[in-house]
């Protein structure tokens, strides 16, 4: 019965012959560590040993030192685990088990799937366990569940602090990247240059929140912002509208893009002329990546699932919600603003896991109203300090023509027609400023100051004054 019972225990997957491989080929060859050391952690070892014969390697190479038998030795004495790893002799073991580093990459890969093979098995095994557990929420447990398989297919398994040097170098590195790309922006661009400049690109793990008030242009905004990170710089974003009907955002597109009259795209409408012109203006939007959920009442659950997905199958630069008042939790025991707190800590946490900027619109108070000039102000946020302390960034859409004020309130003086001022209320990272765009209200887009007017002699005759306001 003894037999059968040891014929039935499995061992964890495991390659002890491709651990000792890769580390006798790292002993030998000095160059063999920067071949793979990105590639492996001492975690990624089954056996003990060798966890601690890799750290100690890691250690020399960080520190820019020989790598070999002798230093080994050294570095696992100061450790005071050479006993632990089977002393010099094994050390000297693991030499004679290779001959070269020629096959390194390729036993490190097999190394590192045997460790994805253990990490499944036990994330399995907990996922069982806590089934079984009648107090287990079941949606927090397939949120969880979906998170750690995340974490395992993108290689971020267990992930470890890191102390200062290890931060400071990489921060080094980053700021070298940046200071060697010909835009000069750390972030993803915006295509609005003078916003830009403050927030040298939208960064990646950071919540920005634009708001306003409803007919300011929210979501002509952000879908002309779609439209420039999309078309002119080739990255794949995620839209989630919880308004407006996937049909109704590519029909601004397309109004955008082309110029023609939003009601006549509605009824189809078109002259020839406008149609040759609608064929040949669309092609870029056609090409886009920009992906388009208008699941209606959207919860966080779904959001999260939605963009791990999204980011593993197309990679994903960039996440706008519009707007983040129309999401909701699945749990709804506390009140409607304890629900938006969650949500917007929620939107955070997602652009820190998937280290993409997370962009959220945002309704406003009626407060606005009632002051003087209309201009928004961080306490006009609806329903939640939270979005205010969560977010990286908050900001602000403000057109005054939409109240009838003709003439800025501050230089440069001039006419508030077909103007809008974008306000930077709160930036952690950086400063806070005011900037000024173009809205162009037949075409439902923003633009910068200094970019020319579209407009051509054919197009100017088919566009019409349609009043948009009450449809942004």
């Amino acid at each position: 019965m003894s037999q059968n019972v040891k014929k039935n225990v499995k061992l964890p997957p495991q390659a002890l012959d491709f651990e000792e491989a890769v580390l006798g080929a790292i002993l030998i060859d000095k160059n063999a560590m920067a071949e793979v050391g990105d590639m492996l952690t001492p975690e990624v070892f089954y056996k003990d040993a060798h966890k601690e014969i890799f750290k100690a390697t890691e250690t020399l190479f960080q520190n820019a030192e020989p790598i070999d038998v002798m230093t080994v030795k050294n570095q696992l004495q100061q450790n005071k685990k050479l006993k632990v790893c089977g002393g010099a002799h094994y050390l000297a073991e693991l030499t004679n088990k290779v001959i070269s580093s020629a096959n390194i990459e390729y036993h490190c890969r097999i190394i590192v799937q045997k460790h994805i093979q253990r990490e499944l098995i036990s994330t399995c095994s907990e996922i069982i366990q806590n089934s079984y557990d009648e107090s287990t929420d079941a949606i927090e447990l397939l949120d969880q569940v979906e998170s750690k398989i995340f974490a395992i297919s993108e290689g971020n398994i267990k992930k470890k602090y890191l102390n200062a040097s290890k931060l400071i170098q990489n921060a080094i590195k980053e700021i070298e990247r940046i200071g060697n790309l010909p835009s000069g922006l750390s972030g993803i661009p915006s295509g609005f240059h003078e916003i830009d400049e403050i927030t040298s690109g939208w960064q990646n793990s950071e919540l920005i929140i634009i708001a306003a008030r409803p007919g300011m242009g929210k979501t002509a905004f952000v879908l002309s912002m779609a439209r420039n990170i999309s078309v002119d710089y080739k990255m794949p974003i995620a839209i989630f509208s919880l308004e407006m009907s996937s049909i109704q955002l590519i029909t601004r597109l397309i109004t955008s893009e082309t110029g023609l009259n939003q009601q006549k795209l509605r009824s189809g409408n078109l002259e020839p002329h406008e149609w040759t012109q609608l064929h040949h203006k669309i092609k870029q939007i056609e090409q886009a990546n920009i992906f388009i959920d208008d699941t209606p009442a959207l919860s966080i659950f779904d959001l999260r699932a939605k963009c791990r997905r999204l980011q593993s199958e197309h990679g994903i630069k960039m996440i706008i919600i519009d707007y983040l008042q129309l999401m909701s939790t699945r749990d709804h025991k506390g009140n409607r603003e304890q629900e938006i707190s969650h949500i917007s800590r929620s939107l955070k946490s997602i652009a820190k896991e998937l280290e993409v900027p997370v962009i959220a619109l945002s309704q406003l108070s009626r407060a606005v109203e009632n002051r003087p000039g209309k201009r928004p102000v961080l306490s006009d946020l609806r329903e939640s300090g939270a979005i205010e302390q969560d977010a990286d960034i908050v900001s602000f859409i403000y057109r005054p023509e939409y109240y009838q004020i003709s003439e800025w309130d501050y230089p440069p003086a001039g006419p508030t027609e077909g103007e809008a001022e974008f306000i930077i209320a709160k930036h952690r990272n950086g400063p806070t400023d005011n900037t000024r765009l173009r809205f162009e209200k037949q075409q439902i887009k923003f633009s910068n100051l200094s970019d020319n007017i579209y407009s051509t002699g054919i197009e100017s005759g088919i566009n019409q004054d349609l009043n948009t306001d009450d449809q942004m």
